[in-house]
Formats: structure tokens, C-alpha cells, sequence
């Protein structure tokens, strides 16, 4: 059989689908809307669970780009020496290494005052920016206070403050860290390295260009400091990133999943649809049996009936699904075309595509049922 005899064999069996659909819309309508419904479902808590996830990304930021290195004090390692900054600073070929002390002090101006975290460190420019005033490349004298001390002492660049006695003049006030820092700003005052007591290092932190270039420096790190002791311990900010999309994997199946019963529901009223449409034409598929009309050609019209059920409920699901995805990222992540990242696509096509082959799966028995009816009992009931 050619093409175009295949072809003119389906187009009547589509059109006497659609016919038999519009004998009773009601049933039919409602038939869609279940489809409809498993769509929206599937598609929507699917781009949810992305939305989601991209959410998260913005609030961590770029933290996966640094590690901690720290004494390991299981170990009686107190503290890092200049010589392990130096085998540090040999393994990092990507990055800055930035080695600090800290402590808690008492900072005031004056009747205002705050316990802040005190970093002692040479090069905070490579760690943080400016919100007012300029970050130093190397901090010889002043201070740099975080956004949230100097909200509460009220101070800006140019003001002085006190810290444990010593009076420093601001030279900036640091931008605020929106996610997740190794060591945060935020509630901190930055100062000169050698005005935190201390002759070796509590911390040092690399900041590399990316996260693949943290995580070679990690590998380095720990070959370098502990191939004989583990004198180090190297933690990795990018092993929270990974963990954070894991999870929201895991989410995204499991939200998935739920979308995914309500079309296993809509399958069953599909079910339901095309086994009371062939009990209503018994005689109508008699008579085409009678006349000639093949197995293959009653299931090949019932199983349209079920395709046209899935298409007009996948399609009309879809359009109502990325109306929903603008809707949660304009609110969400105040960005609209966040909507259209290539993944949310995928959840749309996995979406309609479950929702036709629900349908089509549903009109297999009622399809076969009615091929397999003798004429003559159909035509006598």
C-alpha cells in the first residue's frame, strides 16, 4: 500500500472521529478537561520545581568559586603557618589566596555599639566590593565595615569607630552578601591583618574564577598540605551547590509524580468515554463491519477518537501550563522569560506527550472490544 493510500485510508477515519467526538460534547469536553488538568499538573509542577531551583542559584550565587582551608584541630593543628600559606598559594594556579585571623569584639561610635566579627586580612578586595567608599587592594591602615554594622553604628566612609579601644577611620562600607559567604561581610569590620592578635592563620579562603577551577585547587590543596598528616581541612562550597540541585531534582520527580496521577485519572474517564461511545454505536460499527469496513480500520477510528481527546487536552494544557510559568517567575524571580529555559520545554513536550499516550493507551480496550464484536450480535442488539 503507497503513502497516499495509507493516507486517504486515516484522513476519514480522523474526520468520522471527530464526528462521533461532537455527538455528545459534554462527555467529551469533560474527557478533555481531565487531560488538560494532568498537563497543567505535570508541566507546571515540573517548571515550579526549575523556578525553584534557578531561585536558589541566585540566592547562593557564586559560592560554588571558593574553599575553606582550616587547621585540623583533631589533628592538634591550632592554627595555619606562613609555610602552609606558601604550599597554598603553589597549588592555587587559578585564584586568590586570601589567609585571615578573626575574633569577636566590641565595636562602637559613639554611645552606639555592636559585638561584630573582627577578619584581620591583607587583601579583602579579592573577597568583597564596595557599597560606598573603596575596597583597598591592600588594607595597610582604616577599616571596612559591613552594611549591616554600619546600619547599626550609622556610620559611613570618612566616620571613625572604635573596635576594643583602637579608633579607625572607614575607608568603605562593604556591599551586603546576598547568599551564602565563607566568610560574610555582612556583620563584620575588616582590618589590618597584623591588629588581630594571632602569629599564624584561623582561615584561608581561595577564590577562584569558577567552580571547576575551586575544585582543582581543593584537589591540589589536600595533596599538597596533607599527603603525609591531614594537617587541613578543605571544604568546598560547591559541594552545597551540588547537594541544593540534587535535592530539587528529587523534588522536581517527586512534584512530577503527582502531576503525573491526575492524568493516570483522566486516562480512566477517558476509559470510561470511549466505552460508552461504543456501546451507544454498537449497531452503527455492526453495520460497518457488515458492509466490509476491517478490524483494523473500528480500532484505528476508535483509537483517533482517543488521540483527539489527548491532543486537544495536551495542546490547550501546554498554553495554559507557560501562561502559569510567566505567572510564577514574573512573581517568583521577577522575570517572565525565565519561563522559556530549555528544560521547562522538555517538561511541557513530557507533559503532553504522557497526556496523548494516556489517551491513546485508554482507547485500547474499548477499540478492541468493539473490533472484535460480531456483526450479527451487534446488529441484533
Amino acid at each position: 500500500m503507497s503513502f497516499f493510500d495509507d493516507l486517504f485510508r486515516r484522513v476519514p477515519a480522523l474526520l468520522m472521529a471527530r464526528r462521533n467526538l461532537s455527538r455528545n460534547r459534554i462527555r467529551s469536553g469533560l474527557a478533555v478537561l481531565g487531560i488538560i488538568i494532568g498537563v497543567l499538573a505535570i508541566a507546571s509542577l515540573g517548571m515550579f520545581g526549575t523556578t525553584l531551583r534557578t531561585g536558589a542559584d541566585q540566592q547562593l550565587g557564586e559560592i560554588g568559586n571558593e574553599i575553606s582551608i582550616s587547621p585540623n584541630l583533631q589533628e592538634g593543628v591550632e592554627e595555619l603557618t606562613d609555610r602552609d600559606v606558601d604550599e597554598i598559594e603553589r597549588a592555587v594556579t587559578d585564584g586568590e589566596v586570601v589567609p585571615l585571623r578573626s575574633e569577636s569584639a566590641l565595636v562602637s561610635r559613639g554611645q552606639q555599639q555592636t559585638v561584630a566579627t573582627i577578619y584581620g586580612m591583607e587583601n579583602p578586595g579579592a573577597l568583597y566590593e564596595a557599597q560606598e567608599g573603596r575596597v583597598p587592594d591592600r588594607l595597610r591602615q582604616g577599616a571596612l565595615v559591613g552594611s549591616g554594622t554600619a546600619e547599626i553604628l550609622d556610620v559611613e566612609p570618612g566616620n571613625t569607630i572604635s573596635v576594643d579601644g583602637r579608633t579607625y577611620r572607614i575607608a568603605a562600607v562593604l556591599a551586603e552578601e546576598q547568599g551564602i559567604s565563607l566568610v560574610s561581610p555582612n556583620n563584620a569590620v575588616v582590618v589590618p591583618l597584623e591588629d588581630v592578635n594571632g602569629t599564624g592563620y584561623s582561615q584561608v579562603v581561595v577564590s577562584s574564577d569558577s567552580g571547576q577551577a575551586a575544585n582543582e585547587s581543593a584537589v591540589a590543596i589536600r595533596e599538597s598540605l596533607n599527603e603525609r598528616d591531614e594537617r587541613v581541612n578543605v571544604f568546598e562550597l560547591q559541594a552545597i551547590t551540588q547537594g541544593i540541585d540534587q535535592f530539587f531534582g528529587i523534588i522536581n520527580t517527586f512534584l512530577i509524580g503527582i502531576g503525573s496521577i491526575s492524568l493516570v485519572v483522566a486516562g480512566v474517564s477517558i476509559l470510561n468515554v470511549m466505552l460508552m461511545s461504543t456501546i451507544e454505536r454498537r449497531q452503527e460499527i455492526g453495520v460497518l463491519r457488515a458492509v466490509g469496513v476491517q478490524r483494523g480500520d473500528v480500532i484505528r477510528m476508535i483509537l483517533a477518537e482517543a488521540g483527539l481527546l489527548g491532543v486537544a487536552g495536551g495542546v490547550i494544557g501546554a498554553i495554559l501550563a507557560v501562561g502559569a510559568g510567566v505567572a510564577l517567575n514574573s512573581f517568583v524571580l521577577n522575570d517572565p522569560l525565565a519561563t522559556f529555559q530549555p528544560v521547562n520545554f522538555l517538561y511541557i513536550l513530557l507533559a503532553v506527550g504522557f497526556g496523548i499516550g494516556t489517551s491513546i493507551l485508554s482507547g485500547l480496550y474499548p477499540a478492541w472490544k468493539a473490533a472484535n464484536e460480531r456483526p450479527v450480535e451487534a446488529l441484533r442488539k
